[in-house]
């Protein structure tokens, strides 16, 4: 299983998925979104391709102390086993990019990245941040999922190990193409017709309540979706043991029905004994390590 998160802003859901962690024994990647590393008064400090000094799809931190705080999640939840990954900074749709467009974002989110504290004039930068930042993150998924040839020559080029922002027609490996391996979240049965849905949280909002809170719904929508997640996974589990992949935000859509899905979920399955909830960094590693082993 593969379980991650897309922006990584709310100092909340940081605590509550490093806590599903620590008691079920899983380990996410967190795509974080790098304008959240900047507060409003630092904020012009990133400027997206095409766009004015400042500007971002998504805000930014809400304060020093919120960035500050932000900051010491990530932080700790590297040192607990965590993947952070990079999910660009402004979320622009960049499907019109050129690849030099997206090697400029991602220079951005390196350098804001790496020199947050500093920007936003926080103390107590740990030592071994700026190896951390300019080494250890190494996977990305693209805002909206928004995918194309010029994101992956841009990939390659600033050296990334993989990418998550395609999507399968079911859980599928993963396939490596010029050195970066691809990883799709799945189209998995959803509901009672069984129609298909993207195994994201937002997919299920949109398909549940037209993209508007209906908090009055929650619980059977929570239903709902820990039902698709464990059919999806059973599936797997009986059969060829493809990880499945889940992606959620930090925003707790339809009153956190599909949060405490997915929690319900890890707590049904991380635990057992044969099942492995790893980050992709994780995943990739094992497979490396097989491979080294010479498959056994």
């Amino acid at each position: 299983m593969i379980i991650s998160f897309d922006g990584a802003l709310h100092l909340e859901q940081w605590q509550r998925s490093r806590a599903l962690g620590q008691e079920t024994g899983a380990r996410f990647t967190f795509f974080l979104s790098c304008v959240y590393l900047l507060s409003p008064e630092t904020r012009r400090a990133y400027q997206a391709p095409g766009m004015a000094r400042g500007r971002s799809n998504v805000g930014s931190g809400y304060s020093r102390a919120d960035v500050e705080g932000r900051l010491s999640q990530i932080w700790t939840a590297r040192a607990e086993g965590h993947e952070i990954a990079s999910h660009a900074c402004g979320h622009f749709d960049g499907k019109d990019w050129s690849a030099a467009d997206w090697e400029a974002e991602f220079d951005q989110f390196t350098a804001i990245a790496a020199n947050a504290w500093k920007l936003n004039g926080i103390d107590g930068e740990p030592k071994g941040w700026q190896d951390f930042v300019r080494k250890d993150i190494r996977g990305f998924r693209a805002p909206y999922l928004s995918s194309s040839p010029a994101l992956f020559a841009a990939l390659g080029a600033r050296g990334f190990d993989y990418d998550a922002s395609t999507v399968s027609s079911g859980p599928v490996l993963p396939r490596t193409r010029g050195g970066v391996t691809r990883f799709s979240l799945p189209l998995i049965p959803e509901g009672p017709r069984e129609k298909q849905v993207i195994a994201m949280d937002y997919n299920l909002y949109v398909r549940h309540s037209g993209g508007k809170e209906k908090p009055e719904n929650a619980s059977a929508f929570e239903e709902r979706a820990y039902q698709a997640f464990m059919t999806s996974f059973e599936k797997e589990y009986a059969g060829k043991r493809t990880p499945v992949q889940l992606g959620f935000h930090f925003t707790l859509m339809n009153d956190g029905a599909y949060w405490n899905a997915m929690e319900r979920f890890a707590r049904d399955v991380c635990i057992r004994k044969d099942v492995r909830c790893v980050s992709y960094r994780d995943y990739l590693d094992r497979q490396a390590g097989t491979a080294a082993n010479g498959g056994t």
